[in-house]
């Protein structure tokens, strides 16, 4: 038995994840056959289950990398914005503007749900954590009124989510982005203060 070293593990899974990107995100992860994606990475289905176990595994590995660019995306909308307020707001249209990019609409927003049951609990923790901080934030500058920070963030991280599913399940899905905006405008114009 041949033994790989640590970098040839990490570059058969960076390649198994990366292929099954590509192919989840032209085909969906049901039409994806095991056999095929294997064959287009260049590797075999014992690579698959000893990294992933399986296809499933692999699609979560696929979604928390697409979790973690949405979130540095996020995170660099907000962090380049001189007003706080205005990060924010800008930060969470963001968020349901990349409910019409493929791969997100597709891997995570559909298949993910569908064969994942959504977004992991780390995941989600994470992101209703980083976004309770910013309210702390404006909390703390008066711009929001006083408020339990977590509850805050809870709620609109499932407002957020819940329309981006939204958004990416319907065949209008430019004119139902242009309808959340509007409701997250009226929405988030109801949390600042004067």
């Amino acid at each position: 038995m041949v033994r790989r070293t640590r970098a040839e593990m990490e570059q058969t899974r960076a390649s198994l994840i990366s292929t099954a990107r590509r192919v989840f995100g032209e085909h969906g992860y049901a039409a994806t056959s095991m056999d095929d994606l294997t064959a287009q990475a260049g590797l075999t289905r014992g690579a698959l289950y000893h990294h992933f176990g399986d296809k499933r595994g692999l699609l979560a590995a696929v979604v928390d990398q697409i979790d973690a660019e949405t979130d540095a995306r996020l995170q660099a909308i907000s962090d380049q914005m001189a007003d706080p307020w205005e990060g924010f707001r800008q930060r969470c249209g963001a968020y349901l503007d990349m409910a019409l990019e493929p791969d997100i609409q597709r891997i995570v927003l559909r298949d993910a749900r569908a064969v994942l049951g959504g977004a992991s609990p780390d995941s989600q923790r994470y992101c209703v954590t980083s976004m309770q901080r910013l309210i702390e934030g404006l909390i703390e500058r008066g711009v929001i009124a006083k408020v339990d920070a977590l509850a805050l963030a809870s709620l609109i991280y499932g407002s957020l989510a819940e329309a981006a599913f939204w958004i990416a399940e319907g065949d209008d899905g430019n004119v139902r982005l242009v309808q959340a905006k509007a409701a997250l405008d009226l929405l988030l114009r109801g949390l600042k203060v004067g």
